[in-house]
């Protein structure tokens, strides 16, 4: 009697690749909406009433993008978003299923039960800690696409490159420069990430099991990503505001040497600020655009990753 081969499970790195390639594929559709997600959550920062108007909303962000700075501004801070969506959603997909099956064995469940508070506490703690490892290339793909030669908001700074970004922030605010914000990273992508892959798996499940599509249908992955998709933005739009803020809050050097923002403590003194100056509805400025970026980012990343994972699963065991 023939054995049957059984299908090799991949490693932590193979799903750490696969997932970054689906999250780069993903970052060229989202990234226009997260040049106008910036730029309109840096408007009238704190500034009572919110200040004169630069931008109107976020399809006047793409046009007057376009039309000063045409495709390169449209597609401003591109390069990093790639490094980053390699380091963050790589990591971040490749350690959410260990996570959850260490958690469930720790706690008594198998490891093939879908536990909604341990899946939450997985997607949280895989958040951050590709949080941690993609900050720096976060923390200048902010800068980059807060700078605008034309129609500037929020403090500006301009770099030629990544490569040449990381080495003035490192040269002019120290190793702690290149991680400013990581708490605040980490406060978001926790936040997106509880809700993210729980929602996507609870939501594919539920399409499944009742039979409205088959497991292994494309349509059945857009359904369920575009349901993640909504509840990651609601979830986490005030942290995602505080971030931008933090990350381009212009620095100042005090006499131990250390440098630090003139603007913000940490995430949690942004969000008072921002309330107590400009009310709770700025907490949520750019939301439109950070929807506009999350549907595609989410839909993109998590459909492409169960494509890309099937299609290498077949190849590897093929051979």
């Amino acid at each position: 009697m023939a054995t049957i081969k059984q299908p090799r499970p991949l490693s932590t790195l193979e799903s750490f690749l696969v997932g970054g390639a689906a999250a780069c594929c993903a970052v060229t559709v989202s990234n226009p909406a997260e040049v106008a997600k910036t730029r309109l959550q840096l408007q009238g920062e704190l500034t009572r009433g919110g200040g004169p108007k630069v931008y109107n909303n976020v399809l006047d962000v793409f046009a007057k993008t376009w039309r000063n700075e045409g495709i390169c501004g449209i597609q401003r801070g591109l390069s990093p978003a790639y490094a980053y969506q390699i380091l963050m959603n790589g990591s971040r997909l490749a350690l959410y299923e260990p996570f959850r099956r260490f958690i469930n064995k720790n706690v008594g469940y198998s490891s093939a039960d879908q536990v909604p508070w341990t899946s939450l506490i997985a997607g949280a703690s895989s958040g951050a800690f590709g949080a941690a490892l993609g900050n720096p290339m976060f923390l200048i793909k902010a800068r980059m696409q807060a700078y605008s030669p034309v129609l500037p908001v929020g403090t500006q700074h301009y770099y030629k490159s990544s490569r040449e970004a990381l080495a003035r922030i490192f040269k002019v605010e120290g190793f702690r420069g290149i991680f400013r914000g990581m708490d605040a990273a980490i406060l978001r992508t926790s936040m997106g990430s509880s809700v993210q892959i729980p929602s996507y798996n609870w939501a594919k499940t539920q399409i499944v099991s009742r039979g409205i599509l088959p497991a292994d249908s494309t349509l059945t992955f857009l359904a369920s990503s575009t349901i993640s998709g909504i509840c990651v933005c609601i979830v986490m739009q005030p942290a995602d505001t505080a971030l931008t803020r933090v990350y381009n809050q212009p620095t100042t050097r005090l006499p131990n040497g250390t440098h630090v923002g003139t603007l913000y403590e940490n995430p949690i003194d942004c969000l008072w600020k921002t309330l107590k100056t400009e009310g709770p509805l700025a907490w949520y400025k750019g939301s439109t655009a950070h929807f506009l970026r999350i549907a595609p980012q989410t839909i993109i990343t998590l459909t492409a990753n169960d494509i890309l994972l099937n299609l290498y699963k077949r190849f590897v065991n093929s051979q």
